[in-house]
């Protein structure tokens, strides 16, 4: 993970986006790596925990700060909610299994173009429309969250408060005893 300097809400998003890309350059360069089982379940936590932080802080506040707040963080929300069905089944698949690199590819893709769309378009919004203790204490609250945060998908999860609230740190602590007990790192 990138070492943080700063903790606010657009530097805490964008570092985690850098290092997710990192990752991404990473296995599209070792593609016969036989670690690549390994390393595709860290980038799959990773993007979980990043996820519901974000559906828990970030996309609340644009709908509190921005006109169309509601509209942008159902988008964001439903582009989470397509990425996690590919994780879930590229969780279930290993390389060399036909299916493994499609749905890999199609991943990667996909976060990448949600990754454009937050950093060209709703994180510059936010800046403007909250002030500097707000994006301070909502970076915060995002690296706390993603803490205690499920690291396995769950695609038919509630992704909206409250729900989400009240629900993700029970997936989390079931999702860290199966790490546990099958060994995965996250």
């Amino acid at each position: 993970m990138a070492t943080r300097t700063r903790t606010d809400l657009i530097t805490v998003i964008t570092d985690d986006h850098r290092d997710v890309e990192r990752v991404f350059a990473e296995l599209e360069r070792e593609p016969g790596a036989g670690n690549r089982k390994d390393v595709v379940d860290h980038v799959i936590a990773e993007l979980v925990r990043h996820s519901v932080a974000e559906e828990q802080l970030m996309y609340p506040a644009a709908r509190r700060y921005l006109e169309d707040g509601d509209q942008i963080a159902d988008h964001e929300i439903e582009e989470h909610g397509e990425a996690e069905k590919i994780m879930k089944q590229l969780e279930r698949k290993k390389p060399g299994e036909p299916e493994f690199e499609e749905l890999l590819g199609k991943l990667i893709a996909d976060v990448r173009h949600h990754i454009k769309d937050e950093e060209n378009d709703l994180l510059p919004r936010l800046r403007e429309a909250c002030s500097a203790e707000e994006l301070d204490q909502l970076g915060e609250r995002v690296l706390a969250a993603k803490k205690i945060a499920p690291t396995r998908p769950h695609p038919a999860a509630p992704s909206k408060p409250p729900a989400n609230l009240i629900l993700a740190p029970g997936a989390a602590f079931v999702d860290r005893i199966r790490d546990a007990l099958t060994g995965r790192k996250s």
